[in-house]
């Protein structure tokens, strides 16, 4: 006989992820979609005046960009004097007019690879002589062929000396190799600046090593790709099965870290017995900043013997008293992975989280790029020595345009240099607020998207739990019913909770920055006063993030708006402190130990494969030729660990909603025919309750 379906006919009030559901927070909701509008026109009026290509391209000295348009072929830019960015001779006056490395910049297609000068013998030929026919094309374009040398040099149309060079982000950087650097014009002998300038790339080889470690993925990317293949399937193992051996896993670590403390307490006490037959006493070596030292005197040693006997006692008592607790947590964890089991979509569900994330990242940051880029840049007249006879008559530092030809070549090295971009303009004046407004937008939308992740899978686990017969009573799209109706209702209650996380965030942003300020101040109370507003933010974060998680529970349970469930989530989990804290470490402790399988796993397979370490793989599955071998391991165990921290920030987010639906369902319920239990037949056995109704897990039974 078919027993009758207590779910259909139970009070509203004992079906709560059931009952009807209203629009929440809506002040909010309509606050965060106008702000949402508000992003979208500061992208549309970024999109419109700004020009990343000033920050991805570098100019030449007549505006032009390098690597674009005309210059396609000339991807890097050439300084004639790259001595001139960083020893002027006047620096003061040089940051007082704004003027950005004061020397002829040309397009290239080429850095130079060896250093050379012009001689004196050859000041006196043609520009086609020296440069053209010598493969040196580094001279401003339009240079006639039969211009005399020494008149290009004084007009800076053509370089007087090269330095062998390395492109680093757009532009040609001198490196000098261990041979002494020749005299160059105008450049004293002791200075080295050019080794400054490129050590760092000529002794990494950074080009080379760049190379190689694209070769290295190519070769190796499927392999990598099996890596994390393996890495996936042991995250999701690890969980199916937990519902096997959660409670000897759990057994296991808690007997592990027993035993860890066991054998620190014999250690200590084994190197205090020796110095103490020694004799050897901390009054022998007195207060000292060496602290190896405090290692060979037996009152260190016992001091550690009485701290990890304490911790031993502690948690065997702890074990004693809450036994009960434990198994809870244990069968919890069971019914977190047979829950699991019966939504692997839910496994998945990382996935849109990380694409959103990515949306919300990469909208900012070329927002925040085109905003930066949003100026016109502004050119000036200089010259080298604005002090010779034929400069007098021109006005220094007067707009120009780089694009025309100079009107006045009596003034020897008289050229059209870059200033600075314009702050004229409602966009430039608004930009530190519009840049601030795409900050906040960006800490929001992001807090938005991870509380949308929790209180769907809150949703998706929820339907499961309050599930009378299960499985023919879950929905059968529950994931995606969850994602409709969180975004349908509940859309303001996550930017609610969304919005007080960013708020602190961004304090925490500034207290940050005000601090990189003032390190260099030497004043103990200032900064201690510092790492004080600094750790209480922290502890703030970190509290609002666990009242914001829980309350996204509540909201996916009962549809309240966000202050009624967070205050409902932290009362319901202080009448039960002594369980969370339980259930939590617990949980910590099996998920950590599960991070540690998967990716030591992988991390070992993946160093003995790529060594060679493997023999008799057959030909097929060769480890690849590689440069460093140590990059695809480094890749797999990198991608493993967030393969895992996905699948189990999932089970992670089953666990507690589970919980908190099973204490909502023992303060609600009494096992009674109105009012019966939705927990399983393992919780109602480890509280010694039962339902007058059929289990909650139990199958309808045929006719």
């Amino acid at each position: 006989m078919t027993p009758p379906n207590h779910a259909a006919r139970l009070p509203r009030h004992s079906l709560p992820h059931f009952s009807p559901r209203s629009c929440t927070d809506i002040i909010c909701c309509v606050l965060f979609l106008v702000f949402i509008l508000g992003y979208i026109v500061v992208g549309v009026v970024a999109w419109v005046y700004g020009d990343p290509r000033q920050v991805l391209y570098p100019r030449n000295s007549t505006g032009a960009y390098c690597g674009v348009g005309a210059n396609k072929d000339k991807p890097y830019l050439l300084y004639f004097n790259i001595f001139s960015c960083v020893l002027a001779t006047n620096v003061i006056t040089v940051a007082e007019n704004g003027l950005q490395c004061p020397t002829t910049q040309v397009c290239v297609s080429s850095c130079p690879n060896v250093t050379w000068t012009v001689g004196a013998d050859q000041l006196l030929q043609k520009v086609g002589e020296v440069f053209y026919t010598a493969d040196r094309n580094f001279c401003l374009p339009g240079v006639p062929w039969d211009m005399p040398v020494t008149q290009s040099l004084q007009e800076e149309l053509c370089p007087g000396f090269l330095l062998p060079s390395t492109p680093a982000l757009g532009r040609c950087l001198p490196w000098v190799n261990s041979s002494t650097p020749p005299e160059l014009p105008g450049i004293p002998s002791n200075t080295t600046i050019s080794q400054g300038i490129s050590g760092v790339l000529d002794s990494l080889s950074a080009r080379d090593i760049t190379v190689k470690i694209f070769e290295d993925v190519a070769q190796s990317w499927h392999w990598i790709l099996v890596a994390l293949g393996v890495a996936l399937v042991l995250s999701l193992l690890f969980i199916l099965l937990l519902r096997l051996v959660a409670g000897p896993l759990v057994l296991v670590l808690i007997l592990g870290v027993l035993g860890v403390l066991a054998y620190g307490i014999y250690y200590c006490w084994e190197e205090y017995r020796v110095l103490r037959d020694k004799s050897a006493r901390i009054n022998e070596v007195g207060i000292t900043t060496n602290l190896g030292a405090y290692r060979n005197v037996q009152e260190t040693w016992l001091a550690a013997l009485i701290v990890l006997a304490v911790l031993e006692g502690i948690l065997l008592l702890l074990l004693i008293f809450l036994r009960q607790r434990i198994r809870i947590a244990i069968a919890l964890l069971k019914e977190a992975s047979k829950a699991v089991g019966q939504m692997m979509s839910t496994l998945f569900y990382p996935l849109v989280t990380f694409v959103l994330l990515l949306i919300c990242i990469v909208y900012w940051a070329m927002t925040a790029l085109y905003l930066a880029t949003s100026g016109q840049p502004q050119y000036v007249l200089w010259a080298p020595n604005a002090s010779l006879p034929n400069c007098e008559k021109v006005q220094m530092n007067t707009s120009c345009n780089p694009m025309a030809q100079p009107m006045n070549y009596s003034c020897p090295g008289l050229k059209c240099v870059f200033q600075s971009y314009s702050s004229t303009g409602l966009v430039q004046r608004s930009l530190f607020n519009l840049q601030i407004y795409g900050v906040l937008g960006l800490f929001w939308t992001i807090n938005w998207v991870l509380a949308l992740g929790q209180c769907v899978l809150a949703g998706a686990f929820a339907s499961f739990y309050w599930a009378f017969y299960k499985p023919q009573d879950i929905p059968t799209f529950p994931l995606s019913s969850a994602f409709i109706r969180t975004l349908r209702y509940h859309t303001g209650s996550l930017a609610f909770g969304a919005l007080i996380l960013t708020l602190v965030q961004i304090a925490r942003v500034i207290l940050e920055y005000i601090d990189s300020k003032l390190r260099g101040a030497q004043n103990p109370v200032a900064r201690c006063i510092m790492c004080c507003f600094k750790c209480c933010l922290w502890c703030l974060e970190k509290f609002i993030k666990f009242l914001n998680r829980n309350a996204y529970i509540m909201i996916a349970i009962y549809g309240k708006n966000f202050c009624v469930s967070a205050k409902n989530a932290f009362m319901l989990l202080m009448r039960n402190i002594v369980r969370v804290v339980v259930l939590d470490k617990v949980t910590d402790l099996l998920l950590l130990f599960g991070k540690l399988l998967v990716v030591g796993g992988v991390g070992v397979l993946s160093f003995f494969f790529f060594t060679g370490r493997i023999q008799g793989l057959g030909r097929d599955f060769e480890n690849p030729s590689l440069n460093y071998y140590w990059l695809p391991i480094m890749i797999s165990i990198l991608g493993a660990y967030v393969i895992a921290s996905g699948f189990f920030s999932v089970f992670g987010m089953c666990v507690d909603t589970l919980f908190l639906c099973f204490l909502e369902d023992l303060e609600r319920n009494d096992g009674s025919l109105d009012r019966p239990y939705y927990m399983p037949k393992s919780l109602l056995k480890i509280l010694g309750k039962k339902n007058e109704a059929y289990p909650g897990d139990k199958k309808k039974k045929k006719k």
